[in-house]
């Protein structure tokens, strides 16, 4: 257990990338009627960089919040200190320590009308209540920090990717309400797709194309071994993160919004599949408006999904697709399949949906 442990740390380590400013206020400006009187806790973000505990903490007073906890795990690589933040007797290299941040209120020091960074770095440099050094790693899966979780009312962060199946799962055993990046890959998890179909978990506003620009940690880059980055006026280096999309269990209201269908169903036009009965539609807008049986969409189909209007049969592929009857194909492998004038072809990826009546 030592050793698994030890591992998944050093992959959360290879996947640290960090959140730009403007993505988290894209998203976030669809929940903000979520966070007024909650305590919103930050568990995989060092203050010193993370634009989550900023986003936060420069609108605590306007989104009328309760507490904001920021959490680090063993402080932060990224270079750089936004926040000037003096940690004084604490080290002499506060990057290599796991600290928290507890704001419970923000005032207008500088009275120019607004919060900003300057009325939270002072806030932090002279309540000594406010940071303070956590005696473990800051691993979000220590008692400490489990501490801090159920004292949280709503969780909102960017978890490494690699630890998502372990990081929802906490989450969903404690009944937290949550906003979270991950990759679009996950939706296939068996741990996670039955989040999806059960609707204890959905997706957010970020439409799935595209990816995010994130800044990557320095000490994990290798311009030889990256096709696209930048670097931006901080010197800090952006790369595209392709497939990352928003996880929550906040109602939104996207998620009941209506398909415009238009297309009407045709066999020669809809094929069928060879090893489950079910038909393909290669996109969602040929959804077709008039056919009441089972569909194989593409997982795209999930960022315009209506619980209202349909359901959520299975994924198509993996070991999931078993348990729904998907028989092996052509290929032995247990995805679908279908045939267009005697030739095998196989969709990239499946969701397989129903209309409901």
């Amino acid at each position: 257990m030592a050793n698994k442990n030890l591992n998944a740390a050093k992959e959360a380590k290879k996947d640290e990338f960090y959140t730009q400013l403007a993505d988290i206020e894209n998203e976030l400006k669809h929940y903000r009627q979520h966070f007024r009187g909650k305590t919103i806790l930050c568990n995989c973000d060092d203050p010193y960089e993370s634009n989550f505990f900023k986003y936060f903490a420069n609108n605590f007073n306007a989104f009328g919040l309760k507490k904001l906890i920021a959490t680090c795990y063993d402080g932060s690589p990224v270079q750089g200190n936004e926040l000037m933040i003096d940690f004084g007797d604490f080290t002499d290299e506060p990057k290599k320590i796991p600290y928290k941040v507890e704001i419970k209120e923000v005032t207008d020091v500088n009275g120019d009308g607004r919060i900003d960074l300057s009325d939270v770095r002072h806030l932090i440099q002279n309540d000594k209540n406010v940071l303070s050094i956590l005696k473990g790693n800051g691993d979000f899966r220590s008692q400490e920090c489990i501490e801090l979780l159920k004292e949280a009312d709503i969780v909102v962060t960017n978890p490494p990717f690699s630890l998502f199946r372990e990081y929802v799962a906490q989450l969903i055993k404690f009944e937290k309400k949550f906003l979270i990046i991950g990759n679009m890959n996950a939706i296939h998890y068996k741990e996670i797709f039955p989040l999806i179909k059960e609707n204890k978990v959905w997706t957010g506003y970020k439409p799935f194309g595209g990816g995010m620009n994130m800044i990557q940690t320095p000490k994990d880059f290798d311009p030889t071994k990256t096709k696209s980055f930048k670097i931006n006026e901080r010197g800090q280096i952006i790369k595209n993160i392709m497939g990352c999309i928003w996880f929550t269990n906040l109602d939104i209201s996207k998620r009941h919004e209506h398909l415009i269908l238009y297309k009407k169903y045709s066999p020669d036009e809809y094929p069928h599949y060879d090893n489950y009965n079910a038909i393909d539609v290669d996109e969602i807008c040929n959804i077709p408006k008039d056919y009441d049986g089972i569909m194989g969409v593409p997982d795209t189909f999930l960022g315009q999904y209506n619980p209202d209007d349909f359901e959520l049969i299975g994924l198509g592929s993996g070991n999931l697709a078993k348990l729904i009857g998907v028989q092996r194909n052509y290929r032995g492998r247990t995805d679908l399949a279908f045939s267009i004038n005697g030739i095998h072809k196989c969709p990239y990826s499946r969701i397989l949906i129903r209309k409901k009546k």
